[in-house]
């Protein structure tokens, strides 16, 4: 499978963590085509194509989505309780990947439709396993469902 195609989204509020996780997911090989947006609102506009992503083809969407939950603007629960409310995007794979370790935000998390719940891990070392065994089932092992067009 050719990565060139495929789209990651990287929803991260933090510099130092979005940088981590995109060297990881490129020098492994991983996913050459992550895009980073910085909050909850611009992670809306880009799955939603409106706003400033508004020329985006809403039937491109990501292969995966890595959904940080402490974001400004709209928070990471909000965020994917609306990709898994709209039945053309509830396909996706979503896998909040955060610093939180709440229970509630766990749960919360799983009840809204995540598909996966990743606490970053603290090294540096562990942080780059992690995603890269995330990166490699969600978008090389996983078989999805076919996606119909919305344009």
């Amino acid at each position: 499978m050719s990565l060139d195609n495929v789209e990651v989204l990287l929803v991260e509020d933090k510099l130092e963590d979005a940088e981590l996780t995109l060297r990881a997911l490129t020098k492994r090989n991983v996913a050459k085509n992550v895009h980073v947006v910085t909050d909850g609102a611009e992670a809306l506009d880009f799955i939603f194509a409106t706003g400033a992503y508004a020329s985006r083809s809403v039937g491109r969407a990501p292969k995966l989505i890595l959904l940080d939950l402490k974001l400004p603007k709209v928070n990471g629960l909000e965020v994917l309780r609306r990709i898994k409310s709209d039945e053309g995007l509830r396909a996706i794979p979503v896998v909040v990947w955060t610093s939180s370790q709440e229970p509630r935000d766990i749960a919360e998390s799983y009840r809204l439709g995540a598909n996966g719940y990743v606490v970053k891990p603290v090294g540096y070392e562990e942080f780059v396993r992690a995603l890269t065994d995330m990166g490699r089932y969600w978008l090389m092992r996983n078989q999805p469902p076919e996606q119909e067009s919305q344009d």
